[in-house]
């Protein structure tokens, strides 16, 4: 058994994406400690943990199963939420929240691609947090079946390697992983906001309302998580970048729309922009887009908050650059050799402020594009800086891996 279960913790372990998914619990969520737990017939095991109330556990660590609530999760197979413990009659007298001292508790079951059961997907507060809505419990459940996949995928992978001779079934393997991500989550995904699309326009109450609205904006969220990770794991796979190379006559006011779009999402921050995109520039434009986008974002996170941002975008003499300055003190030489590492995030930055993949896609499609993207950071201000031919086709490609 207890090897089982270390085959178990490593499974977890393996999946380069759990990071990322357990950050964007706690964001979506609110919770400060989340896991996902290994729970057997009489075990309770830490596979994966973030927890920022200094709670203790860690992989491999266990709990004594009975004074759990996912023993609950395991028996009935339907999850338990909690938003409120003194305010449940069904929880507020329980032996687990007095154990362990949480107010807000969620935990929804993890299977395996046979049916037969894995564990949960938990976490918990010690404040109240609003968990039982709508939006953030579908989120969870598309979140439980990531990791389901994931299980299965890593499965696959073990058992094929072994058998894996050539460089085709290694493509194949890969073709099969992302598409599991792209269809078996992208289609509820869009189900969902479809849904909530149709429900705002029908008659609703005050409260109602601010349900769908909720449920639309984390299916938002979770859209873009996804989009995020199939880019990684493209990435990293050796799949690359996926781009739609065309002559663009309408780069410049797509530019001009994710800078109108953030800063409505960010009034508070000044963005200054020097746009000049005039012809055709032969690139993926929703890409070019992705990339200035996580360069603002990054900017308007990180930046002082006193200084406008400046955007510029200049195509001139068959080359198109792109940059994104903010102020604020300068980024250390070594970070900056960091800066592009997927999950990296700088100490002291909240988790908040992203999941850690804006800048590595941000490289992968400057790399995808045959272009250069550089970073200076002095004298109070940081730049980053991405230049690519625009006059001329690049060698249509899909894949640009050093």
């Amino acid at each position: 058994m207890q090897t089982e279960i270390a085959a178990d913790i490593a499974a977890i372990e393996a999946i380069s994406s759990v990071p990322t998914i357990l950050e964007a619990v706690a964001a979506i969520t609110g919770l400060r400690f989340v896991c996902i737990a290994r729970v057997s017939a009489d075990a309770w095991t830490t596979c994966a943990v973030l927890d920022r109330l200094g709670f203790g556990l860690k992989a491999g660590d266990g709990l004594d199963l009975a004074t759990t609530l996912c023993q609950e999760v395991r028996d009935s197979g339907r999850p338990v939420i909690i938003d409120n413990v003194s305010a449940d009659a069904r929880y507020r007298d329980h032996h687990t929240p007095r154990i362990y001292g949480f107010q807000s508790y969620i935990s929804l079951p993890i299977q395996r691609a046979d049916g037969s059961y894995f564990g949960t997907l938990c976490g918990l507060d010690p404040l109240p947090a609003d968990l039982s809505n709508t939006a953030t419990v579908a989120s969870m459940g598309l979140f439980a079946q990531l990791i389901s996949k994931h299980l299965e995928s890593e499965l696959k992978l073990s058992e094929s390697q072994s058998a894996l001779l050539s460089e085709r079934d290694t493509s194949e393997l890969r073709e099969q992983f992302i598409a599991v991500l792209g269809h078996d989550l992208r289609t509820p995904l869009s189900s969902i906001l479809l849904g909530a699309e149709l429900l705002k326009r029908e008659p609703l109450s005050a409260q109602a309302a601010g349900v769908v609205e909720r449920m639309r904006r984390s299916a938002l969220r979770m859209s873009t998580l996804v989009n995020d990770v199939m880019d990684f794991t493209r990435g990293r796979m050796g799949g690359g970048i996926a781009l739609n190379l065309h002559s663009d006559a309408g780069l410049q006011q797509s530019l001009e729309q994710v800078v109108a779009e953030l800063q409505g999402a960010y009034p508070e921050h000044r963005i200054a922009q020097d746009i000049d995109v005039p012809g055709c520039v032969y690139c993926d434009s929703g890409r070019i887009q992705q990339l200035l986008s996580n360069l603002l974002k990054n900017a308007l996170v990180h930046g002082a908050r006193e200084e406008a941002v400046l955007v510029r975008a200049i195509a001139r003499g068959g080359e198109l650059e792109i940059s994104v300055a903010n102020g604020g003190p300068a980024i250390a030489p070594a970070t900056i050799g960091q800066l592009f590492k997927p999950f990296w995030r700088a100490a002291g930055h909240a988790a908040s402020e992203g999941l850690g993949l804006g800048l590595f896609i941000v490289s992968e499609i400057a790399r995808s594009h045959g272009g250069t993207l550089e970073v200076t950071s002095e004298n109070g201000a940081t730049r980053f800086t991405f230049r690519m031919r625009a006059g001329e086709p690049v060698e249509r490609r899909t894949v640009v891996r050093a």
